[in-house]
């Protein structure tokens, strides 16, 4: 089991990613907390296990491909790290420039639970940018000669939807003061905006300077 748990030093940058892309407004919090405000904490709950679920299961699309990809072509694997790299630099980037939406309103339609599940579950699964993401989001914490390089990306994945989740679960818990807040105070999603840019463009910058050297 140890084998698949990465360097200290890596997971504890790892963690920090984690939690800032937690606290980042996207379409699945927005869907989460709307859910939580306008029908139930429980319909939240049920939206959010929903794109987790969707998440495991790009992790293991993402575990079983780049293993694949690591096999057939160190070199490719290496190539699509620092092409990630530039990825991450350009999510910064547009966090800066655009910032995050997050738009929870009042009362909503009222889902049978089932059906928020699948909601939650469609709006990560079918996200494409969700695919483009951990596909060159996860090699980033994985050496391209590492021989347990699956079971690493198998755990690091499994870890952000743990990680995540109390985070998530607290949120859901307090979204009308969330949500009372921000409309209150914008210059709090700004300051996640940049605590989300901060985060991934250094460490993208060092992952490029690292390959450069």
């Amino acid at each position: 089991m140890l084998q698949f748990v990465p360097q200290t030093s890596v997971l504890i940058a790892y963690l920090v990613a984690v939690v800032a892309l937690t606290l980042t407004p996207g379409p699945d919090m927005t869907l989460f907390l709307g859910k939580a405000i306008g029908q139930s904490r429980l319909a939240g709950c049920a939206a959010f296990l929903g794109a987790s679920t969707g998440l495991v299961i790009h992790t293991v699309l993402v575990a079983v491909g780049l293993s694949a990809l690591l096999a057939a072509s160190v070199t490719a694997f290496t190539i699509l790290k620092v092409v990630g790299s530039l990825y991450l630099v350009y999510l910064a980037v547009q966090a800066i420039r655009h910032g995050s939406a997050l738009s929870v309103g009042g009362k909503g339609s009222s889902d049978p639970i089932g059906k928020v599940y699948l909601k939650g579950l469609a709006i990560n699964l079918l996200n494409p940018k969700i695919i483009v993401f951990f596909v060159t989001f996860l090699p980033q914490f994985v050496s391209p000669g590492d021989p347990h390089a699956a079971g690493k990306l198998m755990f690091l994945g499994i870890l952000f939807v743990v990680v995540a989740t109390p985070i998530s679960l607290a949120l859901i818990w307090f979204a009308g003061s969330i949500a009372t807040f921000l409309k209150r105070s914008p210059k709090a999603t700004r300051a996640v905006d940049w605590l989300f840019a901060g985060v991934m463009g250094a460490f993208a910058v060092r992952l490029i300077l690292a390959h450069g050297k």
